[in-house]
């Protein structure tokens, strides 16, 4: 096996080496379900998803685990604001970027926990950590890391502790007094955390320390070892989540006596005009405004179109460059198929694929690199067509396919040949009307300023909204 993937711990190129010879491992943090997801949020859904699928054609087991965020400070807060359950705010969203998920054909983790069903591992896990020294509680239902008395802290990041920025816990400003107090060090990080006044009993679980809800790192740790044991392959996410939160799971989990994850991947950023994509800096393109203006297909040709590690700037022109690059390869493969014959997928799944684009994919999932050999053998195919050399046509077919295959874009997947305008529509209904459910809860919690911020958005992405005595409809400006 020659597959070479960029380790962010040891910040250099290294040999994949499993644990267990023949399967990978992997844990991939997931979303915060906290509202519908932009396109920097499925960067690293469609990333991983490419791995797996190449680990996976060259022979490999993979156990595949993305988890859910559904308890949190943002989900509550926004919850609130909405005059809805928490968990049913939660509950809403994860279904939102299932859709999406599925919109742009990432395939299904092999687990898909979620922290609020892990809690009896929390508490575990806290155990081990408090019987080890390395963690203490301190008033009723607060628990806190200890950082000074794991002296690897900040490994994965490569900082000293004294340089290191303090993280804020979620506490708001009238808190942070009585919060510092608790810590012995400020770098301390909450592994539980004491409910606030006013938020809600169901957002609270008893633990030995008291009652409460998990610190955000604590719930990757627990969930990671009780799907892939104490030591597993690889650990990724955003490029934003080193620190503070890999930090302090790899702390934590360390601490705890786990070996816990031998390389670190981290995908880098969808950026605008050079600036990360994200929802508080009001940036963010929703995945559904994306499926309004291009087909699914092109939107993940987009984001497989960069090399992982490198940003992603998203300009006017990122989507009709991918839906032109996307239609020459439909264009062939239908042409193709016309001429030689359907190509069974059974034989499209176990082609072997060129050695260029093999030797690309080994080297960090270069796909800028496993494309241009995709295009080499897409003029090939066309060339073949055009001279009237079927069998050649044929095998330039199969291995164009093959290729777009493992990067979860071959054209007559039937992902993307169910007929396009009925599943788009589905898929736009869907994350459109999740978005009308949340401005319903706010004009219900006279929330006007975020019911107003929904109309507008749908209205930006050409979504004419039209309220009604029997409810709020939706349909496509100047439809």
């Amino acid at each position: 096996m020659n597959i070479r993937l960029y380790d962010t711990a040891t910040r250099e190129v290294r040999d994949l080496d499993p644990v267990n010879p023949g399967e990978v491992s992997i844990y991939l943090c997931g979303a915060t379900v906290q509202s519908a997801p932009h396109v920097g949020h499925l960067r690293p859904a469609v990333a991983f998803d490419v791995l797996r699928r190449w680990l996976t054609r060259q022979g490999l087991k993979v156990t595949f685990i993305r988890n859910v965020t559904d308890i949190d400070d943002k989900i509550l807060a926004k919850a609130a604001a909405a005059g809805v359950e928490w968990w049913a705010h939660a509950a809403r969203y994860e279904r939102v970027f299932t859709r999406a998920y599925d919109a742009l054909g990432v395939l299904p983790p092999t687990y898909e926990p979620r922290a609020t069903g892990h809690v009896p591992e929390m508490i575990a896990l806290m155990r081990d950590l408090i019987d080890a020294g390395h963690a203490y509680a301190t008033t009723e239902g607060n628990v806190w890391f200890d950082v000074r008395s794991w002296p690897a802290y900040g490994e994965l990041t490569r900082q000293k502790l004294e340089d290191l920025g303090i993280e804020d816990d979620g506490v708001l400003p009238s808190e942070a007094g009585a919060v510092a107090a608790q810590k012995r060090d400020p770098h301390d990080f909450a592994l539980w955390k004491a409910p606030r006044p006013g938020e809600p009993a169901t957002a609270s679980w008893d633990t030995p320390w008291g009652r409460g809800r998990p610190g955000w790192h604590l719930e990757c740790s627990a969930m990671a070892r009780r799907y892939l044991g104490t030591e597993f392959d690889i650990h990724g996410g955003g490029l934003d989540l080193r620190f503070p939160h890999h930090e302090n799971e790899q702390a934590q989990s360390r601490a705890a006596g786990d070996a816990f994850a031998r390389s670190w991947m981290h995908v880098a950023w969808v950026t605008q005009q050079g600036t990360k994509m994200s929802k508080s800096l009001g940036n963010g393109l929703l995945v559904s405004e994306l499926l309004e203006h291009a087909p699914a297909p092109v939107v993940r040709y987009a984001l497989v179109s960069v090399q992982y590690r490198s940003m992603l700037e998203w300009a006017p022109d990122t989507l009709d460059e991918a839906r032109t690059t996307w239609d020459r390869l439909t264009g062939f493969v239908s042409r193709a198929g016309e001429t030689v014959g359907d190509v069974p997928a059974d034989e499209i799944a176990k082609a072997d694929v060129p050695e260029d684009f093999a030797a690309a994919m080994d080297d960090d999932l270069n796909t800028p690199a496993a494309l241009a050999v995709v295009h080499e053998h897409l003029r090939a195919g066309n060339s073949a067509l055009a001279s009237g050399d079927d069998d050649a046509a044929r095998a330039e077919l199969v291995a164009v396919r093959a290729m777009l295959d493992v990067l979860g874009l071959d054209p007559a997947d039937p992902q993307w040949t169910a007929p396009t305008g009925d599943r788009h529509a589905a898929a736009l209904d869907a994350l459109v009307t999740v978005e009308l459910e949340a401005r319903v809860a706010a004009r219900a919690a006279k929330d006007w300023a975020t019911a107003d911020a929904i109309r507008d958005r749908l209205t930006a992405a050409g979504i004419e909204v039209q309220d009604s005595a029997d409810g709020a409809r939706w349909a496509l400006a100047g439809s």
